[in-house]
C-alpha cells in the first residue's frame, strides 16, 4: 500500500511540475510571434540585415535597410539584449521607417506566419497533450518498476526540451534555463533506462556503473543557464559549452548501443539503436555542427525538433509488449507502402511536370496529397483483402513458405506426446511468445491437466464452459490467455493455450497461421492415432503368431537394400568417378620422366579434388538436389550446366524445354540422366562439341546427347559392363522408358533416351542402330 501510494505521489509530482512550467512556457511563446529578424547598429540606428520570413516580410515591404524604430512600443535602443543579440527574436508591433523617411507600423499576429504558428505554436502543444496522456496511460497500464518509471521521465523531460525551445528562441530566462537543462537531463535519463534495460535483456553493460554521477551535468547546465541570466554577454560561450556536452553524451549514448548491439545482435537494440539515431540526424547535421562550425544553421532548432518527437515513441513500442515483433512489423509494412508510392507519386509528378506548366510548389503539393494518399488506400486494401479475401502480408518473407516448413518440421515424428512437444516449440519461436503449453480437458470428469509449470494458476483463471465449446478452428481471448481448439476424442480434449500476460495482441497475419496450422494438427494427430493402433496390432499379431509377418519383414528388407543400392549408385556416378579420375592423374605423375609440369598439375589435381570434396559434401547434406523442391528442374538443370562449363574443355550446346509432368519423380530422373552423361562428356569423351538437349514430346519427354570425341567399341561398353550407363539405363526401364546408344572409334558416341508418361506397359528396348543392350563405357 505504501509503495503504491508512493507511486501516485511520484506521478502526480512530475505531472505537476511539467504541467506548471509547460503553461508558463506556451504563454511566453503565445505572447509574441516569432519573427527573428537579424539587424545591425550603424551611427546609433538599427537597420534590417535579413529577415528570416521572407515571404511574411516581402507582404509587408520590409526590407533589408530599413530602420527599426520601436519594437512592441519601446525604442529599440533600450532593449538591454540587443547588445549581445542582433535579433529581433519576437514582437506584436513594430515601427518601421523606409530609407525616403516613411513610417510604417506593422503589426504581427501569429497567423500572419503560418510557418511560425504550426512549428512553434501547434505542434508543441499537441506533442505537449500527448505526451502529458501517453505518461498517465503508461502508469496506468504497466506495473511500477525502474523500466517505466525512466521512461516516463524520458518523456516528460523531450517534451519539455521541445516545448521550450519557443520561449528560449525569445530569450525568456526561464525558457533558456528550462531548454538547456532538459536538452541533457533527456540524454542522461535515456543512459540511465539504457543501463536496466540492458539488465532486462541479461546483457553486459558496457559503461559506468555509477550512472547517477551523471545527473551532476544537468545541474551544472541550470548554473551557467542562470550565469547567462545575470551575465547576459556570456549566454553564447555558454551555449557552445552546452552543445558541446550534448554531444559528447550522445556520442556516449550511440557508442553504447552500437556496442552493444554488435555484440549481441539483438533485435531490441537493432530498433533502440535506429529510433535514436535518424531523429538526432537532423539536429545534428542542419542545426548543432553548423552553429559550432560557422555559427550559422541550416535549419531552425524548431524545424529539427520536430524529428526528436519520434525518440519517445519508439521506446514505448519496447516497452508496451514482451517482444519486439509489432514495432518491426508495422516499419516493414510501411516500407513497402513507402516504396510503391513513391515510385508512381514520382512518375506522376514527371508526367505533370512535362505536359502542366504547374508552379513548383503546387507540384510539390500534389506529390504529398498523392503520396499519403496512396499510403493510406494500401492500407485500406490490405484490411480488405483480409477480411474478403484472407490475403496477408508477412513480414517474415512468403508465408505460405513458412507455413509449409512449420507444418513439414511437425509431421516428421511419429508419436502423439511428441507432435504436440514440437508443435508448442513451433508456436513459441514463430510467434515469439514464451509460455505456450497445452491443456487436456476431462470430458467426463471436467478436470484440467496442463504441461504448464504453473497448473494451478492456469486451471484458476480457465472457464469450463468455453473450453467445453471450443470447436475446430476456434481461437479465442480471454482476459490472461488466447485459446484454441487442437483435438478432441471420446474422452479428452485437448486446447492450446498462448498466455498474452495482458500485454501481447496476435495480429491478423499470426491468428489466419494459428487456425491453418491448428487444422493440420487436428489432422496429424488422427492420422498418428491410426498409426499406432495399427503399429499396436501388429506387435499383437506377432506375438500371438511370429509367422504371420514375414511378408512385412521382407517388404522392410527389400525396401532397406533398394535404399543402399540407390546411395552406392549415387556415389559411384559422382564422386568414385572423380577420384578415380585424380587417381589416374597422380599415376601419370608418379611415373613422369619431365618433372617441370608436376607444379601445375598437382594445382590442377588439388581443383578436382576440391571438387570432389564439395560433391561429398553435398551429398552428406541432401542425397536430393535441393534446387528441384525450391525452384524447379529448369532451375536445377541450368544450375548443373554452369558447374559443367567451369570445368570442361568443350563447348557445351544446349535445349531445356519446360517440361509439364504428373509424377514428380520423373525431374529427379531427368536430373540424374543429365548428370550422368555430362560427367562422362568430361571424363571420357574428349570431345570439340558436345550437345545434350531436353525436349517436351505430347506424351512424354526424349533426351538426346551427342559428342564429337573420341567413342569406343560397343562391344568394349558390353564388356565393361560400366555401372554409369547401368544406372542411367535402370532408371530409365524403371519409368519404362526407351534407352539407344550408338557409337564407333571416332566418331563420337550419341544417346537417345524416350520417356512417356502414359505407357506403364512397354518393356525395355534395345538399341535400334545396332540391336545390342545398352551398356556402359568407362
Amino acid at each position: 500500500m505504501d509503495l503504491r501510494f508512493k507511486k501516485i505521489k511520484w506521478l502526480w509530482l512530475a505531472i505537476s511540475v511539467y504541467l506548471v512550467i509547460g503553461i508558463y512556457l506556451f504563454n511566453v511563446t503565445y505572447s509574441s510571434p516569432s519573427l527573428n529578424i537579424k539587424i545591425q547598429e550603424k551611427n546609433g540606428q538599427w537597420f534590417v540585415i535579413e529577415p528570416y520570413f521572407k515571404k511574411w516580410a516581402d507582404d509587408n515591404h520590409i526590407m533589408s535597410g530599413d530602420t527599426i524604430l520601436e519594437v512592441d512600443g519601446t525604442r529599440i535602443e533600450y532593449d538591454p539584449k540587443l547588445k549581445y543579440d542582433s535579433v529581433i527574436r519576437a514582437a506584436n508591433e513594430l515601427l518601421i521607417m523606409k530609407p525616403d523617411g516613411k513610417l510604417i507600423e506593422v503589426k504581427i499576429k501569429h497567423l500572419d506566419i503560418p510557418q511560425q504558428f504550426y512549428y512553434v505554436l501547434v505542434v508543441p502543444f499537441c506533442y505537449y497533450l500527448l505526451s502529458l496522456f501517453i505518461t498517465v496511460y503508461l502508469n496506468y497500464k504497466q506495473k511500477n518498476n525502474n523500466l517505466i518509471n525512466l521512461l516516463i521521465l524520458f518523456i516528460l523531460t523531450v517534451s519539455l526540451a521541445y516545448v521550450s525551445s519557443g520561449a528560449s528562441s525569445r530569450l525568456d530566462y526561464v525558457g533558456v534555463v528550462v531548454n538547456r537543462s532538459t536538452m541533457l537531463l533527456c540524454l542522461v535519463l535515456l543512459i540511465h533506462f539504457l543501463k536496466e534495460y540492458f539488465k532486462f535483456l541479461n546483457i553486459k553493460w558496457v559503461f559506468f556503473d555509477n550512472i547517477k554521477a551523471l545527473y551532476i551535468i544537468p545541474l551544472f547546465t541550470i548554473l551557467i543557464s542562470v550565469l547567462s541570466v545575470i551575465y547576459p554577454s556570456t549566454y553564447f560561450p555558454h551555449s557552445y559549452i552546452i552543445l558541446g556536452m550534448f554531444l559528447i553524451l550522445l556520442t556516449i549514448l550511440l557508442c553504447i548501443m552500437t556496442r552493444g548491439y554488435l555484440k549481441h545482435k539483438t533485435p531490441q537494440l537493432k530498433i533502440l539503436l535506429s529510433s535514436v539515431i535518424i531523429p538526432f540526424l537532423p539536429f545534428l547535421f542542419f542545426y548543432a555542427f553548423p552553429v559550432i562550425l560557422f555559427n550559422h544553421y541550416l535549419l531552425s532548432a524548431e524545424e529539427c525538433s520536430l524529428f526528436l518527437m519520434l525518440i519517445p515513441y519508439s521506446f514505448i513500442c519496447t516497452q508496451l509488449t514482451e517482444r519486439i515483433f509489432d514495432m518491426e512489423y508495422f516499419i516493414t509494412r510501411l516500407r513497402h507502402y513507402f516504396n510503391f508510392a513513391f515510385v508512381f507519386t514520382s512518375w506522376l509528378l514527371l508526367g505533370l511536370y512535362w505536359l502542366t506548366d504547374l508552379s513548383i510548389s503546387r507540384m510539390t503539393e500534389i506529390f504529398l496529397f498523392t503520396f499519403f494518399s496512396l499510403i493510406a488506400l494500401f492500407y485500406i486494401k490490405e484490411k480488405i483483402d483480409y477480411h474478403k479475401r484472407k490475403i496477408l502480408f508477412s513480414t517474415k518473407g512468403d508465408y505460405i513458405h513458412r507455413l509449409y516448413t512449420t507444418v513439414d518440421s511437425i509431421g516428421r515424428v511419429v508419436k502423439i506426446e511428441d507432435l504436440l512437444e514440437k508443435f508448442v516449440r513451433e508456436i513459441a519461436l514463430h510467434l515469439e511468445i514464451k509460455h505456450v503449453y497445452i491443456l487436456t480437458y476431462d470430458l467426463q470428469t471436467h478436470q484440467i491437466t496442463s504441461t504448464s509449470t504453473s497448473k494451478e494458476y492456469t486451471q484458476n483463471q480457465m472457464n469450463e464452459i468455453e473450453l467445453e465449446q471450443l470447436r475446430l478452428g476456434d481461437i479465442k481471448k480471454t482476459e490472461h490467455f488466447y485459446i484454441a481448439f487442437i483435438h478432441q476424442d471420446m474422452n479428452y480434449k485437448r486446447i492450446l493455450v498462448v498466455d498474452h500476460n495482458k500485454s501481447i495482441h496476435l495480429k491478423d497475419e499470426e491468428l489466419l497461421w494459428l487456425e491453418l496450422l491448428l487444422l493440420y494438427v487436428n489432422n496429424f494427430i488422427e492420422n498418428t492415432k491410426m498409426v499406432e493402433d495399427l503399429l499396436e496390432q501388429l506387435k499383437h499379431m506377432k506375438e500371438a503368431d511370429k509367422s504371420q509377418l514375414p511378408w512385412l519383414n521382407k517388404l522392410l528388407w527389400l525396401r532397406f537394400e533398394q535404399e543402399k543400392y540407390q546411395l552406392a549408385q549415387e556415389l559411384h556416378d559422382t564422386v568414385l568417378q572423380e577420384q578415380l579420375h585424380i587417381a589416374r592423374e597422380m599415376d601419370v605423375f608418379i611415373h613422369a620422366k619431365k618433372k617441370t609440369d608436376i607444379q601445375s598439375g598437382l594445382a590442377k589435381i588439388h581443383e578436382h579434388m576440391i571438387t570432389s570434396l564439395n560433391d561429398l559434401r553435398g551429398y552428406c547434406e541432401n542425397l536430393k538436389p535441393p534446387l528441384l523442391d525450391t525452384l524447379g528442374l529448369n532451375a536445377a538443370l541450368e544450375k548443373l550446366i554452369q558447374k559443367v562449363h567451369k570445368r570442361a574443355d568443350f563447348v557445351l550446346i544446349y535445349t531445356i524445354d519446360r517440361l509439364y509432368l504428373v509424377d514428380e519423380r520423373l525431374n529427379l530422373m531427368i536430373y540424374r540422366l543429365f548428370q550422368e552423361l555430362l560427367n562422362n562428356a568430361l571424363k571420357h569423351s574428349y570431345a570439340n562439341t558436345v550437345e545434350i538437349h531436353l525436349l517436351e514430346t505430347e506424351e512424354g519427354f526424349e533426351i538426346i546427347y551427342s559428342d564429337d570425341g573420341v567413342g569406343c567399341k560397343m562391344d568394349d561398353i558390353i564388356l565393361a559392363d560400366s555401372m554409369g550407363i547401368r544406372g542411367m539405363q535402370d532408371r530409365v526401364q524403371a519409368f519404362n522408358g526407351q534407352f539407344f546408344i550408338n557409337t564407333h572409334v571416332g566418331e563420337g558416341m550419341s544417346i537417345r533416351i524416350k520417356v512417356n508418361e502414359r505407357n506403364h506397359t512397354h518393356s525395355y528396348d534395345y538399341d535400334t542402330y545396332n540391336r545390342r543392350p545398352a551398356h556402359s563405357r568407362g
